[in-house]
């Protein structure tokens, strides 16, 4: 095994970590703000982070996008988790399942996502329906050319600045999970409410209802009953990448305790010299090192086609789960080792400690992530999950 990052990987973590050093610059103005930023302000991000080939990097290069593998994608994420107000979200990421439309689809709906022009955002949560979207009522209804959709749907991460969503409804009377492409000026389209959360960040996460929307046949994404695949490929993405961004929070959140506790001086010495200072930042320190090296592993793996992809969706629930509870653990331990300061907003540290507890949560819990994992240990062993791919 080769760990070394390869010339042009060094390269690319050199620009996101100066990209992320940009929009760190803006963390306090976001604060201030309760979250958003200007438009001018995200349009010359969003034009810095084209520049920089930090945008759309999951997306082919002959599209417009990076063209990035998983393993380079980590690598830049894990930069971009060391931004604070989810300021990561305006180097905009299009849902990797957009890749899989037909080409008119391509044309008129991920082709301006990568532009810069557009915006998307995935509708899956309902009031009802959270860990377990079998149980969801949203509903497709057959009419001609195409389908009447009905349903509601929360925490729509990106909502409110997006354009089109992509909402996940039981078509027909098979009730079959099918992602339908839904523009957000649709008649029957409402933005309900954005709820206010514990962190502010730079986009919100809107609550939507749908009452007789209408989609049209050519606005299906994947064919009808696809949805549970296709929302399946896009949570395996997301975890990988949720876990690169908190090892890359934890990494930052350990550099400014360490440098405080440096400097920071009590009883005559700087309180780095204290011995029980000295265990909290050794276990921030193996929290990151162990849950950064698996997260590389897994995203190495995904980019070879040989691994199996059931196996792939229970290891990126691991390393989401691993890294998501560790960077909880590292940020309580630094905001402890800040003091009072710690408890200030003005201070990053605070703002990762609100802002991390959500990882535990979104993109399925940690309890969701335990019950993937122990399904794929009964199902096929604990060798295929424990090992690297052969």
């Amino acid at each position: 095994m080769d760990f070394r990052y390869t010339p042009e990987q060094a390269g690319l973590q050199a620009r996101a970590a100066d990209y992320a050093r940009l929009l760190m610059r803006y963390e306090d103005r976001s604060e201030e703000a309760g979250g958003p930023l200007p438009a001018d302000t995200v349009r010359e991000l969003t034009r810095a982070a084209m520049d920089a080939g930090v945008y759309a990097i999951n997306m082919p290069a002959e599209w417009g996008g990076a063209g990035l593998s998983l393993l380079d994608q980590v690598i830049v994420e894990e930069e971009f988790g060391k931004v604070t107000n989810c300021l990561w979200d305006i180097p905009w990421r299009p849902a990797n399942v957009l890749a899989h439309g037909t080409e008119a689809q391509r044309e008129k709906y991920l082709l301006p996502v990568i532009r810069g022009e557009r915006f998307d955002a995935f509708a899956v949560t309902e009031p009802g329906a959270g860990s377990d979207p079998g149980s969801g009522t949203s509903t497709a209804t057959r009419t001609d050319g195409g389908w009447l959709l009905n349903g509601e749907k929360w925490f729509v991460t990106c909502g409110d600045i997006a354009d089109f969503l992509l909402v996940q409804a039981d078509a027909g009377p098979e009730r079959a999970a099918t992602l339908f492409f839904v523009d957000k000026q649709a008649p029957g389209v409402e933005m309900t409410r954005v709820p206010r959360f514990m962190h502010s960040a730079v986009n919100g996460h809107p609550e939507f209802t749908f009452t007789d929307v209408f989609v049209p046949d050519e606005d299906v994404l994947g064919g009808v009953g696809n949805g549970y695949e296709l929302t399946k490929e896009w949570f395996t993405d997301e975890r990988l990448m949720i876990a690169a961004r908190t090892v890359g929070a934890a990494e930052r959140a350990l550099e400014l305790a360490r440098d405080w506790a440096v400097e920071r001086r009590q009883f005559g010495s700087p309180i780095a010299d204290f011995q029980l200072i000295q265990g909290m930042l050794a276990d921030c320190a193996v929290d990151i090192a162990v849950n950064r090296a698996y997260t590389h592993q897994v995203a190495w793996e995904a980019d070879r086609p040989e691994t199996d992809r059931k196996t792939l969706h229970a290891k990126a629930s691991t390393a989401k789960l691993a890294a998501s509870e560790a960077a909880g653990r590292v940020i309580d331990r630094c905001v402890q080792i800040f003091g009072g300061r710690g408890y200030d907003r003005s201070y990053p540290v605070e703002r990762m400690y609100r802002e991390l507890r959500v990882d535990r949560i979104w993109e399925g819990t940690s309890e969701i992530q335990r019950l993937i994992i122990a399904n794929e240990l009964i199902k096929r062993g604990t060798r295929a999950l424990a090992l690297p791919a052969s």
